[in-house]
């Protein structure tokens, strides 16, 4: 993926615009296969849009749900349960953090809005999370580059096939990047 400043700044932007129009808590959902640049993305949106507001979105990252290696599904629906349904019923959102380490859930967070949420990762968007999205991205990036990435972010390959095939299964089912608003 090129530059994301300019995309950052429209999607912030765009997040305004709807606390501008009363929405308390906007809620902005980015997906995408593994290594194609959705929490550097995330985070440009949050500089971006504390740079346009008076504060910063909360970001979720799904790496803090996922139940391991082989969690994606149980992180997905983790979001669902803990945040987004709480969060739809004006309540607040307590959820634990996963930790990789010990293979546990951890350190509790809260949420209550107030602000913009930003939920980026693989799973991020799905057919229960769209329906509580105000905007959605889906991003692409070529294989061999999102690989490399995985490498420099891990350190090596040694689950990047099986996190890949828990990938394919999810979307082929749920058909993420149909349901995003937007492709980059």
């Amino acid at each position: 993926m090129s530059d994301q400043k300019p995309i950052a700044r429209e999607l912030a932007e765009q997040l305004l615009a709807l606390v501008d129009d009363g929405k308390t808590m906007p809620i902005l959902l980015i997906d995408g296969r593994a290594g194609s640049g959705k929490s550097t993305l995330a985070d440009a949106v949050q500089n971006e849009f504390f740079k346009l507001g008076e504060s910063a979105p909360r970001v979720i990252h799904m790496d803090d749900l996922y139940a391991g290696w082989d969690g994606l599904q149980v992180g997905v629906e983790y979001l669902q349960r803990a945040v987004l349904n709480p969060l739809a019923r004006r309540e607040i959102a307590h959820y634990q953090l996963f930790d990789w380490q010990t293979g546990e859930r951890k350190e509790w967070r809260e949420f209550a809005g107030g602000t913009p949420l930003i939920v980026e990762g693989c799973g991020a968007i799905n057919r229960n999370s769209i329906e509580n999205a105000d905007l959605s991205a889906w991003l692409e990036e070529d294989e061999e580059v999102r690989k490399q990435r995985w490498i420099a972010r891990e350190g090596n390959d040694e689950h990047w096939a099986s996190w890949a095939a828990q990938e394919l299964d999810f979307y082929a089912r749920e058909r993420s990047a149909e349901l995003a608003g937007r492709t980059i």
